[in-house]
């Protein structure tokens, strides 16, 4: 099914550091594929047919900055980080009012592809979404927010690992957080958003529950493939994804290969 993409931005979250990383480097910028790992997220927001991407940076922006020069993307400082609800407001200003929908990524997700995007964006705007969120299902769902759905299968939380039950740890659908929002009612839900009593930060994921209690519409699409939200905080989970990452793109070069 095809659905226009007019009107559509993205924001993609760039700013934090990544302490476990080691060295300098701004996270986004640590290679993959020989590139910085934002690129590939760049790649396929545009492959996804996105019209303007905005890009947030913080920890040394000017080497974010530098890492994308060859792309047409716009700017947005978060020059404290304060958490994802937090940087999200910091593009307010950018975002401006023209985009209808907005996507929301992760810049630390190089493994992401145009087609999940593309689902996602159909099923956002054939259902009439305020917010929706692709997700996964995986075989070890450890450190991961799950996906909680009521009886008749409509979504109805996020709960992050370290506060579920023991029966919400085993669900299997996860949260990879990749979003697709109705710019308004993403602002607004914005604006409720208090910080979190422990950390003090807003959080991105709070929108969501926000919305449902204002009678809004959150969907999910189960669109994710599993390997494609491999974290990356450790120079060896850098080097994993890296290698996945050569390896798709080496199918895709071969005569056989299709791209997703």
């Amino acid at each position: 099914m095809t659905v226009s993409t007019d009107h559509l931005a993205a924001i993609i979250l760039a700013a934090g550091k990544g302490t476990r990383m080691g060295g300098d480097l701004p996270k986004v910028v640590h290679p993959v594929g020989g590139r910085p790992m934002i690129c590939p997220i760049v790649d396929a927001c545009l492959a996804a047919g996105v019209g303007r991407i905005i890009v947030v940076v913080g920890y040394k922006q000017e080497m974010v900055r530098d890492a994308l020069r060859q792309y047409k993307v716009e700017f947005a400082v978060q020059a404290e980080q304060h958490g994802t609800g937090h940087a999200v407001l910091c593009a307010k200003e950018a975002l401006g009012t023209n985009a209808h929908d907005t996507l929301i990524l992760a810049g630390d997700g190089p493994l992401i592809r145009a087609s999940t995007l593309g689902t996602l964006i159909v099923k956002h705007r054939t259902s009439g979404a305020a917010a929706t969120l692709a997700t996964s299902i995986i075989d070890d769902p450890t450190g991961y927010g799950r996906i909680v759905r009521d009886s008749s299968g409509a979504f109805r939380e996020i709960v992050e690992h370290k506060n579920a039950t023991a029966d919400q740890r085993a669900i299997k659908e996860v949260n990879p957080s990749y979003y697709c929002f109705r710019r308004a009612e993403l602002l607004s839900a914005l604006a409720e958003v208090t910080p979190n009593p422990v950390s003090g930060e807003l959080y991105l994921t709070d929108t969501l529950s926000i919305l449902l209690r204002h009678g809004k519409r959150v969907e999910v699409v189960p669109a994710v493939p599993p390997e494609d939200i491999l974290s990356i905080n450790t120079p060896a989970e850098l080097a994993v994804v890296d290698r996945l990452y050569r390896q798709r793109e080496t199918r895709h070069a071969s005569p056989s290969g299709a791209r997703a």
